[in-house]
């Protein structure tokens, strides 16, 4: 009774682990003869002469030994050898030098042993599970799964999947409007599987390019069937993403298939991402024209790309410059992620003013980098920085803000000088002409008074002559 009560305690152990946990009875069969083996091993030395019979599904258990027949008085080790005389009594026929197969109860083991025997393969089957899932979520990387929010924590989710599973979903690894409860489901692509000391960690990701891209395979059947394919994906998690397409079918339109009809089949996908913006365009190996579908909806005057400096300038009109930038400079950081260039905006202005400075030239005063920000955002002169906002330099540049004063102090002093300066000119000028029409008034002021005074003095002349004739008359 004794024995039956072990056999049925030990497949307890393993049948119970069988079910939850999926693993497959070959294993389990081997799992089970290995560990009978070492404890045989311990107690007899050898158990090369031992067979066990292992049936997972009925919970049949049976440990047979052989040992061959020896005379009574020949007996060296019992494990290997048995007397002839103990032979005889379980069959009459035996003789000497045959072997003899005789079950070995589970008490020859001795109480102890069966438990830490029961221990033993509790804890070999959870390795076993360990690497079971494991192995199988390492074969799922950049796959989406599904699980049910089981556990919400300051800076993880845990999730359960289907058969119990833990899987972990980072807060770093969330788009930033993510907000589940306990009890809801939530998709995800399984970004990595870590193993530390036999521990495995799967790590889910929401944030990841992979994740949108395989959420269009999944809304879109061209995709899924290979007839579009996926070029290129530059993402901002829960803000906006760019997706470039290509078609090998002339026949398909790759953004029209990827939109849907009054954008049916994106819908899907953006609400899956919590409202994020996604552009899809066509992909082309014509890079002036990739940057410029990349940029879109800004309208482009003119491209230089410099192949070696994996640079682009860009020419808009001043008016296209903010739609090239984007809230945040989100449109050109993703243009520049898809595309692979470092995409700098310039403002394309016919009449050029010959008072406004290049940024390059205070690179003597302002960090290099600073500069290289300020370009990004369409600010390539002093004057475009002067008549930018000092909000949308700190919010858009990502500068300090006493990063951004020092710089607007800078550009500001330039100026000031150049205006003095120009004062100063303009003020000596004044001076000049001012001298030069004194001078000239001063003269005909002269002229005009010898010439009104020589009148005069005649006529009294002339006067006292008369005046004079007639007294010599009278």
């Amino acid at each position: 009774m004794g024995k039956k009560k072990e056999t049925i305690s030990l497949i307890d152990t393993f049948s119970e682990f069988n079910e939850l946990k999926n693993i497959d009875k070959a294993t389990l069969i081997s799992v089970l003869e290995e560990s009978f083996r070492n404890v045989i091993s311990k107690t007899n030395g050898t158990d090369e002469n031992y067979d066990i019979i292992i049936n997972p599904d009925k919970g049949d258990l049976e440990i047979w030994r052989n040992r061959t027949i020896v005379e009574d008085d020949e007996l060296e080790d019992p494990n290997l050898e048995i007397t002839l005389s103990e032979a005889l009594k379980i069959d009459p026929d035996f003789e000497v030098g045959e072997e003899v197969t005789d079950e070995v109860s589970l008490d020859h083991f001795g109480r102890r042993t069966i438990l830490n025997l029961r221990q033993t393969l509790a804890s070999k089957i959870l390795e076993l599970e360990k690497d079971n899932l494991y192995n199988k979520y390492k074969e799922k990387v950049g796959e989406i799964v599904s699980g049910e929010v089981y556990q919400v924590w300051k800076k993880e989710l845990l999730l359960l999947d289907d058969e119990h599973n833990e899987l972990i979903l980072p807060k770093t690894e969330q788009i930033p409007s993510d907000f589940f409860r306990k009890g809801e489901h939530a998709r995800a692509v399984v970004a990595r599987v870590e193993n530390k000391n036999n521990n495995p960690r799967i790590i889910l990701s929401r944030t990841s390019s992979v994740f949108l891209e395989r959420l269009f395979e999944q809304e879109i059947p061209e995709i899924a069937d290979g007839l579009i394919t996926i070029k290129g994906i530059a993402r901002i998690p829960g803000e906006r993403a760019k997706v470039s397409v290509e078609a090998y079918d002339d026949r398909i339109d790759p953004v029209g298939a990827c939109v849907g009809m009054k954008g049916f089949r994106i819908h899907g996908i953006v609400r899956e991402l919590r409202n994020e913006n996604i552009d899809v365009i066509n992909f082309t190996n014509n890079t002036n024209l990739y940057i410029q579908r990349a940029l879109s909806p800004a309208k482009i005057n003119s491209i230089t790309v410099k192949e070696e400096e994996h640079r682009a300038e860009v020419f808009l009109n001043p008016e296209e410059v903010s739609l090239a930038i984007g809230k945040g400079g989100a449109n050109i950081k993703l243009a520049s992620m898809l595309t692979g260039y470092n995409i700098e905006v310039f403002r394309d202005i016919d009449e050029v003013d010959e008072e406004d400075i290049y940024l390059d030239e205070f690179r003597d005063e302002i960090d290099g980098w600073v500069i290289d920000q300020l370009k990004k955002i369409g600010c390539s002169t002093a004057k475009n920085v002067l008549a930018t906002n000092r909000e949308r330099l700190i919010r858009e540049a990502d500068l300090e803000e006493s990063t951004v004063d020092e710089i607007l102090a800078i550009l500001r002093y330039e100026f000031e000088d150049e205006a003095e300066e120009e004062e100063e000119e303009e003020e000596e000028e004044v001076t000049d002409t001012d001298i030069d029409t004194d001078d000239t008034d001063y003269t005909e002021a002269d002229i005009d008074t010898e010439a009104a005074a020589e009148p005069e003095t005649d006529v009294d002349a002339a006067a006292d002559v008369d005046a004079e004739d007639e007294e010599e008359v009278k």
